[in-house]
């Protein structure tokens, strides 16, 4: 079935040449008129062709026993469902070039708003389908199912002209039985509720957002059973509103006045975060986005682009991972370099803990002068040295390093592969970080020191020493059997011939030097 739009764009090209042969068969006196009958015509064809791209065929509900096959031809983004007013439509994004998802888009910026993310990757390819019979499955025909929504009687589906997408049931009184609002990705749009259930995702899927009992906040997510490490928090500050025990968990909503407001009920909020158009009149559309670098920001749509108005993170070198795993970053200089001063490319990510057989083998690099940009919001211990610190962190094997404050004694422990660290001048603050040689090609760069490369190392040592002294006994008997035999006294008694020299030299400062330190083990 072909569209209203595709029929309109047909009247409107058929009625714009019409036109343009009217006007060619006008008297040269009617020259203004001409002029008047080309700017129209022209106008006319340029909407026409702005209604045909615009005039994929699309539904303003699915109803049971819908079924969508995916067009490989469709371009990025292939609609099945529109919204009343046509700024919003869901279907299938393609991802990249080799997969597939489901998406609610803005449609005048091509911005994802909501994604269905698959728990499996789909594939970009004609087996993949969409279908609707009481509830919305994402298949292929290779893979099966890869995404469904848990209702199972719905009746249709709709898209509402705030992005939100509905399983309704139609039987009496309309029953929303699913909703996308209730299972965002990586942004919430206005008036839209974050509850205590939901979390955001960024896009990468290595950073998250939750609300906890009076507070906001953003996590590291690392995966493989590593407790995801907090790098951003908000706690409700209570000026209007107070946070009421037994009253239920506060929810965040996105202002269309430019706020984002945390309530408990639906009255004054208990915190509120202003964006730079707060209260400024400002009516474009707007969302909140976790983006791909961890940081979370407010934007308002102006008619043509999309302008960014608060971030929650100002500073680059306080996002989790802003040069990379190992990375030092540099406030001042606004630069990022590596904790061991490799020039090409730091130590790799890695992922997981040490707990286990055969993940103990690392190394330990030590670094003065650095800082942990999440330090207001990661637990700490006081110790009495930098020596405890550092033993603390030994015997956990979930720990991948800590920062070390001289002057305050606190101990801050990293329970998660190590990220980004600031640089500063305090030499107080060290920090030294593990380094697992399987999980890191790059093995031990320069500008550090390694426990297990130097146990290695003395290894080496103690085996040569030992291979010095047994040749040393070796020469020293054959001697001595030499001098048995030729060395008696007239009285007939043997003379021990033995030289003291050797005796003196494993005495000497050369093999006095020789010390052996602690290994690191856990």
């Amino acid at each position: 079935m072909l569209s209203p739009n595709y029929y309109l764009s047909l009247f409107c090209i058929n009625y714009s040449l019409s036109l343009l042969l009217l006007c060619s068969v006008m008297k040269p006196a009617m020259e203004k008129k001409q002029s008047l009958c080309g700017f129209l015509s022209l106008l006319i064809i340029h909407l026409a062709i702005e209604t045909s791209a615009a005039g994929t065929p699309t539904l303003q509900q699915l109803n049971r026993g819908f079924r969508a096959s995916f067009d490989q031809s469709a371009g990025s983004f292939q609609p099945l469902l529109s919204d009343p007013t046509g700024i919003f439509s869901f279907g299938f994004l393609q991802i990249n070039s080799s997969n597939l998802d489901l998406a609610v888009i803005h449609l005048p910026s091509n911005q994802p708003v909501w994604r269905a993310l698959p728990g499996r990757p789909a594939k970009r390819s004609g087996s993949a389908f969409l279908s609707f019979n009481g509830s919305l499955v994402f298949s292929d025909q290779n893979s099966g199912v890869l995404w469904s929504t848990p209702a199972t009687a719905g009746d249709r589906v709709v898209l509402l002209n705030s992005s939100n997408l509905q399983i309704i049931k139609a039987a009496g009184p309309i029953d929303v039985l699913w909703q996308s609002f209730d299972f965002p990705s990586d942004t919430i749009v206005q008036d839209q509720n974050f509850t205590s259930n939901a979390s955001l995702f960024s896009a990468n899927q290595r950073y998250s957002m939750r609300l906890g009992s009076n507070y906001l906040a953003l996590f590291m997510e690392f995966g493989r059973g590593v407790e995801e490490p907090m790098y951003w928090k908000r706690t409700a500050l209570e000026a209007k509103n107070q946070i009421v025990a037994g009253e239920g968990p506060i929810y965040a909503q996105l202002s269309p006045l430019g706020f984002l407001g945390l309530y408990q009920k639906e009255n004054a909020p208990v915190d509120e975060l202003s964006f730079d158009s707060f209260a400024r009149g400002i009516t474009g559309f707007r969302r909140l986005t976790l983006e791909a670098d961890g940081n979370l920001r407010a934007y308002y749509w102006n008619g043509t682009i999309w302008v960014s108005d608060y971030k929650v993170i100002s500073e680059l070198c306080e996002l989790p991972s802003a040069c990379g795993a190992y990375g030092l970053c540099s406030a001042e200089e606004k630069r990022c370099g590596c904790i061991d001063n490799r020039s090409h490319g730091c130590l790799a990510a890695d992922a997981g803990d040490l707990c286990g057989s055969g993940n103990d083998d690392f190394w330990v690099l030590r670094r003065k002068g650095v800082d942990l940009a999440n330090k207001e919001v990661l637990g700490f211990v006081k110790v009495e040295s930098l020596k405890e610190c550092e033993r603390l962190c030994k015997r956990n094997c979930s720990c991948w390093g800590a920062v070390y404050n001289n002057a305050s004694g606190y101990c801050y422990e990293m329970d998660y592969p190590i990220q980004t660290l600031l640089e500063v001048g305090d030499e107080n603050k060290i920090g030294f970080f593990k380094v697992r040689i399987t999980g890191n090609h790059g093995g031990r760069g320069g500008g550090g020191g390694g426990d297990k490369v130097r146990k290695a190392a003395e290894a080496l040592v103690v085996v040569g020493v030992l291979a010095a002294v047994t040749l040393a006994g070796v020469a020293i008997y054959r001697l001595w059997r030499a001098r048995r035999k030729t060395g008696e006294r007239a009285d007939g008694s043997m003379v021990e011939g033995l030289a003291p020299g050797p005796y003196r030299n494993l005495n000497s400062s050369s093999f006095r030097s020789i010390e052996m330190s602690d290994s690191f083990r856990k």
